[in-house]
């Protein structure tokens, strides 16, 4: 190991950095990070050992383009593994139609990660990315909100903690800059391209990617919710509870009557709403349903969905609703809040007008109203290897929602995987793929699938695993499909070490 004084060049495998005496070291190995160090002589702040035998210094270069959720994890990883990282964000220069802050890891629909519970499939996946060292999930430990059993946070915090990290990281250099091209020249010279431009990468970029992989692109729409003002809620018709656990207060309610339901129902249908393009056919993701598209599968789907009152009684009343409308809170002061499985396509004036129908928002200020978005996406199975590589351009990798994972926890471990399966590589490692019966193996698997007639996103979900070899009563299936997913995961975690 080399003690001289630190210049900021690699030697050796080693990264150096001027700093104070009593400076910390960091050894890496196999891409994972090991062992720290303390006490070294002053002149050397930070020493990186790194595993990797390369061209002129020793460090491969990766570039990362986008700064999302998953964009941010893959460098992040990359990093943390001695790699030494270009991440390209377009913002502030340039933002897409659904993006308004600076920051990294904007969260722009729901400010939840949803469940924690370690009976579902993205509570399974939330533990699985805690283990791996995930930034994201640190971040989202760091900066939680009250919600129930659900992962809530503060999306100004988070952003702000992610995009510190990053910038801070001695490894990472962030670009703020567009990439309109696979065959941008600012690409070139780089060991690996990760494109984790998400659903909404830069009409140029899209094009480019879909001339790639051979006019191929496909799409659905995404809509996202509102939110409100508390001071602008009228607290003598909400109140606080969780439908599982009245008793909390992760949640404000506001509840409706049966004439107040179906007029309210009514009015989401006769709305005025955003049409797409007359070339565009608008397909929505199942899983994050425009609220009026489900009122118009049925005047109960509402009352049986986002609005059921399950467990819920108005203590204003001492009825049970109807019908309720919960909102979850945007912050931890609690001064804006999210009306939860809102997501809508109708016209801004129209929101303003049918929202206020609501009880106890009659007189709601809308901090942001709901939009209505183009989700672009790849045919992965069709078009990338088992490691997110395209096919048809070799060294090109893709991360996160383009590949076909939907939802924010699902799109940052993809980012995770590649960047983990990339160390590996570079510290010339093989590294086991996890077993479908594990919830990342479970959704990288769904990336893999034998072609179909029309591949679809996914969220995270039991049904991506291979099937339990016996039969099971139903109450208990979660629970043998997450105990087998635990055992799984912790089997391959003593292989890969």
């Amino acid at each position: 190991m080399h003690y001289g004084q630190a210049d900021g060049i690699h030697r050796l495998g080693h990264t150096f950095r001027a700093g104070e005496a009593g400076c910390e070291v960091t050894n890496f190995k196999d891409g994972l990070r090991h062992e720290q160090y303390s006490g070294f002589p002053a002149g050397i702040q930070q020493i990186h050992s790194v595993n990797n035998d390369t061209r002129e210094f020793g460090v491969k270069k990766v570039a990362v383009v986008g700064g999302g959720l998953a964009g941010s994890e893959c460098a992040w990883r990359l990093a943390e593994a001695g790699v030494s990282v270009t991440l390209f964000e377009m913002k502030p220069k340039k933002y897409s139609e659904a993006h308004e802050q600076d920051g990294l890891a904007e969260l722009i629909c729901s400010n939840s990660f949803r469940s924690s519970e370690p009976g579902t499939g993205i509570g399974l996946l939330h533990a699985e990315m805690r283990e791996l060292g995930s930034l994201v999930m640190q971040a989202a430990d760091e900066t939680s909100v009250p919600a129930g059993k659900a992962l809530a946070v503060d999306r100004a915090l988070f952003s702000a903690y992610i995009t510190e990290r990053i910038e801070s990281h001695a490894n990472i250099e962030l670009v703020r800059d567009e990439i309109v091209s696979l065959d941008d020249e600012r690409l070139a010279g780089f060991d690996a391209v990760c494109v984790t431009a998400g659903p909404l990468a830069s009409q140029s970029l899209a094009d480019s990617l879909v001339e790639a992989i051979g006019g191929k692109g496909l799409y659905f729409y995404d809509a996202i919710a509102p939110i409100v003002s508390r001071d602008s809620i009228d607290f003598s018709k909400a109140f606080w509870g969780s439908r599982w656990r009245p008793e909390d207060d992760d949640y404000l309610n506001c509840p409706m009557n049966e004439e107040e339901y179906k007029a309210f129902v009514q009015a989401l249908l006769d709305g005025e709403k955003v049409q797409p393009h007359e070339f565009e056919k608008a397909i929505h993701f199942e899983g994050c349903l425009p609220v009026e598209e489900m009122a118009r599968r049925g005047e109960m789907t509402l009352a049986f969905g986002p609005l059921k009152p399950v467990g819920l009684t108005n203590p204003h009343s001492e009825e049970k609703p109807f019908a309720v409308i919960q909102l979850r809170a945007e912050n931890r002061d609690k001064t804006a809040f999210n009306l939860v499985g809102f997501q809508t396509k109708l016209k801004y004036p129209e929101q303003k007008r049918i929202f206020r129908m609501i009880p106890g928002l009659e007189n709601a200020e809308f901090l942001r109203l709901g939009s209505i978005h183009r989700n672009t996406y790849v045919n992965a199975p069709e078009v990338l290897t088992d490691e997110l590589e395209l096919k048809a351009r070799p060294g090109v990798y893709l991360a996160g929602q383009i590949t076909g994972v939907e939802g924010y926890l699902e799109s940052a471990a993809c980012g995770l995987w590649l960047g983990m399966l990339l160390g590996a590589r570079f510290a010339d490692r093989e590294l086991t793929h996890p077993p479908r019966e594990t919830a990342l193996g479970a959704l990288m698997g769904h990336l893999q699938t034998e072609p179909v007639k029309r591949f679809q996103p996914s969220n995270i979900n039991f049904g991506l695993m291979p099937g339990l070899k016996k039969r099971i009563p139903k109450k208990f299936r979660k629970e043998k499909y997450a105990e087998r997913a635990q055992a799984a995961f912790e089997e391959w975690m003593g292989i890969i070490g």
